[in-house]
């Protein structure tokens, strides 16, 4: 028995060592400025001109799409809808299709040329496209009674200030979908590969509800991902 737990334990210790060497840490070792600075670099350029393609590969387009379209995420009723960190329109393309449609979408992100991606990729004339920084968005209080925010708080040095505007922008009542990379073995390459952190899920959880957002429901893309609490963290969230 005792071997048993060791033999966890063990193993525990190995994979969080393999994981610190896998995973990317110049969040933590520049300014916020030089990291954002960074990232604009990273997503303007050739990776990101990439991102949609790897999004499709990685299946997280499919299967995100099926949080919608199940309407285990329900965005009907929705009347204004902020997605966060747009990328290259991979949720807005859900919004798109399954909001009502009258819905108000903006699409913000902190690269101008991600949004330029995501203007041509989307080919419609619904969606309001506005650079902005997460930590200062652009819109009065109680804005939105909708938001998404998918694979953005990853490249946040602090993700308080950013999740506080997000707070601030969102009506009472109102529900956010949140994704983002847990720290494990597969966010560990996700960080190396797209120059980000990760997070503990009690942490952000804790973090999220000190702000005023209480978890809804937690999400998975699949019964297989549930079992094996892969694919990151996806909650629900509402505001208080």
């Amino acid at each position: 028995m005792h071997n048993t737990i060791d033999e966890r334990h063990s193993k525990r210790k190995s994979s969080a060592a393999l994981k610190r060497l896998i995973e990317n840490d110049l969040i933590r070792r520049v300014s916020g400025e030089e990291y954002r600075r960074k990232v604009q670099r990273v997503y303007g350029g050739p990776k990101g001109a990439l991102l949609s393609t790897a999004s499709l590969l990685s299946l997280h387009v499919p299967l995100g799409e099926r949080l919608f379209r199940t309407r285990k995420y329900d965005l009907r009723g929705m009347k204004s809808i902020l997605d966060v960190g747009s990328g290259a329109g991979q949720i807005a393309q859900h919004l798109l299709k399954y909001s009502d449609p009258g819905t108000e979408i903006v699409c913000t992100d902190l690269s101008r040329q991600m949004l330029h991606r995501a203007r041509l990729r989307l080919k419609s004339s619904r969606p309001e496209f506005v650079t902005a920084d997460l930590e200062r968005l652009p819109f009065a209080d109680g804005s939105f009674d909708g938001v998404t925010c998918g694979y953005v708080l990853e490249h946040l040095p602090d993700p308080r200030p950013g999740l506080s505007e997000i707070v601030r922008v969102m009506r009472k009542g109102g529900r956010m979908l949140l994704l983002t990379t847990e720290d494990n073995l597969a966010g560990a390459w996700t960080s190396r590969l797209w120059i980000c952190q990760t997070y503990n899920r009690q942490t952000l959880m804790g973090m999220l509800e000190e702000l005023g957002l209480v978890c809804r429901q937690e999400l998975w893309f699949t019964k297989m991902h549930k079992a094996m609490k892969a694919g990151g963290i996806c909650v629900e969230l509402e505001k208080l």
